[in-house]
């Protein structure tokens, strides 16, 4: 009886260890394999198990396959037919989508193809649909992981032309460097290019020489006038943006014809820190080299922790608090139909931080695309229908057709993703916090799919002060001290910030006094005199003093902080006066009958190396502007306590 429970504990065990191998393994492999049937080449892919998220869709994988001919196709079991014999290295990228495992990886695998056939390569990028330029990321950038970029371009001129791309990437905007290129795969004879050496005949190409159509008509997709000419411009602002740029050069494309180049990127582990931003990478397209006529793209891509195309994510992840009232923040949801049919209602719930307008609110582009459902009527056709509350707005696309990625038939997964971008300005009013807001996510009477945090964080920025005021030393004897100090501090902070000052202060006082009385017989007069004798010491300082504070503003006008401070004595003179003065009778209502005084000076200069702690309290404007202080110093040196009443204004 006691065989049966031991064995169900080996099997949990074992049960239990198989899912932690197969969650924290970094070597999980998918295996390409494929099968010649006449002259088409049947590819299928050997994966590794999936580990579910609980709570998500139903995992599973999406496929990116590179046929060595620079065609590609993202079906899961694709047919190839190649147009000409030899060896073609394919490479496949596997995405594992609400997977808690890594993406597996993948070794190429050669095929080798003995004849030729009359077909054209398939699965090219449609180029022409996107005006000849398109660009995109197999999946989104996850840190420390591998991700495709696949830039596809087509000559929409009616003659062989040489020309020339651009792939920038790794934003300014972020501190730290995003991405490192690892390859480059090319399969047109493409090379790279070092400078930015042109040679133009022209900044525009007006020959009027595009392709022919069946009719008279040019498409305005292909009339390159109406793109930019000023690739100067282009290559300079792209500099500015961009710390890092791929160049290769093409000859001989000829009319109509479609390339690809792939590119491998390794995420940085650094991108962790600016999960829900938004990254960026400019493509640049000149058809002709022998002109500036070009077109550009900017991909964005979102950083994620893991692929799961049910996102949200925004432009905000790093501003200026000093400019934002000029920035217009972008937002982005993205949704998936991960059923087995279709979805007729896609509603997205998503909050919206106190600190945005409202009333700015625009959508700046959605997908499936419709128009906006006219208010006070019942839809009958496919629209977008937008409702504001206090703390949320609802878009619920209505009479839409959205295909399931597990339903029939449905091969482009791509096809059964949406998403809403919309934009907000700031209100007049908002403190310097971080945001976080999400979206749920419902599909038709489904249970929402709830969505990550996206972020909004400000820079610290610099706040330079200025400061001057009185020094009270209860202790010293005729003390008077003025003082001058620059302060640094982060702009404008809403609660907890550090505060470092370089202060400047002239301090005078009375070390010591002594008066000494003697009664003597003073011959010069015949009769008894007073003499009395004075030694003083007085001492100037001029003062270094750093305070290092941590300070808090309990509101827009009171702030309280306390730190440590250190100080050394730049200067210090002290002067000993000796004073005898002799009156003419015993008591010093006399007339004086003499005196003299002997003065020494003594002068050190930075020594006296000195610390304390500091308590100080602000009233006024507390986060930028002028207000006043009061701050009082504990010195360890004995007697040197000292109240400080000062006015500063924060810049």
């Amino acid at each position: 009886m006691k065989i049966k429970p031991l064995l169900f504990l080996l099997f949990v065990s074992h049960f239990f260890y198989a899912q932690s191998k197969i969650k924290d393994t970094a070597t999980r492999r998918s295996t390409i394999s494929y099968e010649k049937i006449a002259k088409t080449i049947h590819f299928k892919a050997q994966n590794p198990p999936l580990v579910q998220v609980l709570g998500a869709p139903p995992a599973n994988y999406s496929h990116f396959w590179e046929f060595g001919d620079g065609s590609y196709s993202k079906e899961k079991e694709p047919k190839k037919v190649y147009k000409k014999q030899g060896n073609y290295k394919v490479n496949l990228s596997v995405t594992n989508n609400y997977d808690n495992g890594k993406p597996p990886a993948t070794r190429p695998k050669t095929v080798a193809i003995t004849e030729n056939s009359d077909n054209d390569p398939q699965d090219i990028a449609l180029a022409d649909q996107f005006d000849g330029l398109h660009t995109f990321a197999t999946r989104d950038p996850v840190p420390n992981e591998e991700i495709i970029v696949v830039l596809s371009y087509q000559n929409q001129l009616n003659y062989v032309t040489n020309g020339k791309i651009y792939l920038y990437y790794n934003d300014t905007d972020f501190k730290n460097k995003n991405f490192e290129l690892l390859e480059t795969r090319t399969h047109f004879g493409e090379h790279t290019v070092q400078e930015n050496n042109f040679v133009i005949a022209d900044c525009k190409n007006d020959t009027n020489r595009y392709m022919a159509f069946e009719t008279n008509e040019i498409p305005a997709v292909l009339n390159y006038i109406s793109d930019d000419e000023d690739l100067d411009n282009t290559i300079q602002e792209s500099k500015k943006n961009f710390s890092d740029v791929k160049i290769l050069e093409f000859d001989l494309m000829n009319p109509s014809e479609t390339r690809s180049v792939f590119f491998t990127f390794k995420t940085t582990p650094e991108m962790l820190k600016d999960t829900s931003a938004t990254v960026r990478m400019r493509s640049v397209y000149v058809p002709d080299r022998n002109y500036k006529t070009h077109k550009k793209r900017t991909l964005e891509m979102e950083i994620v922790t893991s692929h799961d195309p049910n996102k949200m994510s925004s432009n905000g992840a790093l501003m200026n608090y000093r400019l934002v009232r000029f920035k217009t923040v972008n937002f982005k949801t993205r949704f998936q139909n991960n059923g087995e049919g279709p979805a007729k209602m896609i509603r997205l719930e998503t909050d919206i931080p106190e600190m945005f307008d409202k009333k700015t609110f625009k959508i700046v582009d959605l997908y499936p695309k419709c128009p906006i459902c006219p208010k006070g009527e019942t839809p009958r056709e496919s629209c977008l229908d937008t409702i504001i509350k206090k703390d949320q707005i609802f878009f619920t696309f209505k009479n839409i057709y959205l295909p399931g990625s597990a339903q029939k038939n449905v091969k482009e997964k791509d096809s059964t993703k949406g998403f809403v971008k919309y934009s907000m300005k700031f209100n007049n009013d908002f403190h310097k916090i971080k945001t976080k807001s999400r979206t749920a996510i419902y599909f038709d009477k489904n249970e929402p799919v709830i969505t990550n945090y996206a972020v909004t964080r400000f820079l610290p920025g610099i706040s330079i002060g200025a400061k001057a005021g009185y020094n009270y030393y209860p202790q010293l004897t005729n003390s008077r001290s003025y003082f001058v100090s620059a302060t640094v501090s982060p702009f404008k902070s809403y609660r907890w910030y550090w505060q470092v000052e370089l202060q400047n202060s002239l301090q005078n006082y009375t070390a010591s006094s002594t008066v000494t009385d003697k009664i003597t017989q003073n011959a010069a007069i015949g009769s008894l005199s007073l003499e009395r004798t004075t030694i003083s010491a007085d001492v100037t300082n001029y003062n270094i003093e750093v305070p290092l504070l941590i300070r808090y503003n309990i509101n827009n006008y009171i702030g309280i902080g306390g730190g440590l401070q250190a100080n050394i004595n730049g200067s210090k003179k002290e002067s000993i006066t000796n004073k005898v003065v002799i009156f003419e009778g015993t008591s010093d209502t006399n007339l004086v009958f003499s005196q003299k005084e002997n003065r020494t000076e003594t002068l050190q200069k930075f020594q006296n190396l000195n610390g304390g702690l500091l308590l100080d309290a602000t009233f006024g404007f507390s986060r930028i502007g002028p207000s006043l202080g009061l701050r009082y110093v504990i010195n360890f040196e004995k007697n040197f306590n000292y109240l400080q009443a000062y006015g500063i204004w924060k810049f």
